[in-house]
């Protein structure tokens, strides 16, 4: 069952069965919500200052959300959001032509249809000539939604993407100190580029291998539960198991007694990013007032411009970005499942 709703104040579909509420937004065409109606529980985060459609934004009188190439995201970010054809900032020409953080598909207008248990969203993303469809499917009955996504290259050129599945969580299924984190990540390495100032507590471009990473002074942090910490900020980078067909990530609220799992083929998406940001950004629209965690997977293991994702070249052996050729196509499919832990 399917309706046209409001959400956050925003226009937005809700995918609704006996377990589950998907609710994706028509602008930005957000996973917004993922919520268990037993407990009222939405795992994704909901930022916390006011959400306005994109296509609204005015940088001249909307200040609260900043002055950047971020704002125009930041204003209408929710939950699991896409980021297509960049995963991370533009570059300084790029900004200037109006290009936000993370490319088009967060903040383009969807169009959205719904069929039985199926909810399709599309769009052209005019600007880097790409067509994106994502289906999502949620079975009567079940706590699982089976989603698939296909880049069509509109243009006569091969081109390289970056296309990445921002999934971030926050309160309060997200806590301090208790929720669980579970991956079949391998190889791993905090990222270069110090973001986090003074909270920063990860060492800046080490390598180590998943759960345990190594801290600015020699101790080796657990990545397997939220810091403990009273503000911080970090981003690591993760190759998932080159053994194992399936990637997964699963996230565990022992108060709520709910875990959030997303399941890919490896193949499709092989990095998993993690992005932490508890109190410690002071811009706005931040405020030192958020606390998320990011659990990001796609086809890049770091968030940076274009330039820097080509070239970067591979990272442990593996491409940091995906070709999609001329005039065609490329696919993938994933699930997402909220369920009672067991």
């Amino acid at each position: 069952m399917a309706a046209e709703i409001t959400y956050r104040e925003r226009r937005a579909y809700g995918l609704r069965n006996e377990h589950l509420e998907i609710v994706v937004s028509v602008e930005g065409g957000h996973i917004a919500a993922v919520l268990d109606l037993a407990s009222g529980i939405n795992p994704l985060w909901s930022p916390p200052w006011p959400s306005i459609e994109p296509s609204t934004y005015d940088p001249r009188s909307d200040t609260v959300y900043g002055a950047n190439a971020e704002s125009k995201l930041l204003s209408g970010i929710l939950g699991h959001n896409l980021c297509l054809d960049l995963f991370g900032g533009p570059s300084p020409e790029e900004a200037a032509a109006g290009i936000p953080v993370h490319g088009e598909g967060s903040i383009a207008p969807y169009e959205i249809t719904v069929e039985g248990d199926t909810l399709t969203q599309s769009v052209i993303l005019a600007t880097c000539q790409l067509r994106f469809t994502r289906t999502i499917e949620l079975p009567a009955g079940s706590r699982t939604a089976v989603v698939k996504e296909t880049v069509e290259n509109l243009a006569p050129c091969d081109r390289p993407i970056a296309w990445t599945q921002h999934v971030t969580l926050g309160p309060p299924f997200l806590e301090k100190g208790v929720t669980i984190f579970r991956a079949n990540a391998t190889r791993s390495k905090v990222m270069e580029a110090d973001f986090a100032g003074k909270y920063g507590y990860l060492k800046l471009g080490a390598e180590f291998e998943w759960p345990f990473a190594p801290g600015i002074n020699g101790e080796s942090i657990d990545l397997q539960v939220y810091t403990n910490q009273e503000a911080s900020g970090a981003y690591t980078a993760h190759l998932m198991n080159p053994r194992d067909e399936e990637a997964y990530f699963r996230a565990e609220s022992p108060t709520h007694g709910l875990a959030l799992t997303y399941t890919w083929k490896r193949a499709d998406f092989p990095w998993l990013g993690i992005w932490e940001e508890n109190y410690s950004r002071s811009a706005p629209p931040w405020n030192g007032k958020s606390l998320t965690r990011g659990m990001e997977f796609g086809v890049s293991p770091f968030p940076e411009s274009r330039r820097a994702m080509i070239e970067r070249g591979p990272t442990f052996g593996t491409p940091g970005y995906r070709w999609v050729p001329a005039k065609s196509k490329v696919s993938a499919a994933y699930s997402i499942t909220l369920a009672p832990a067991e």
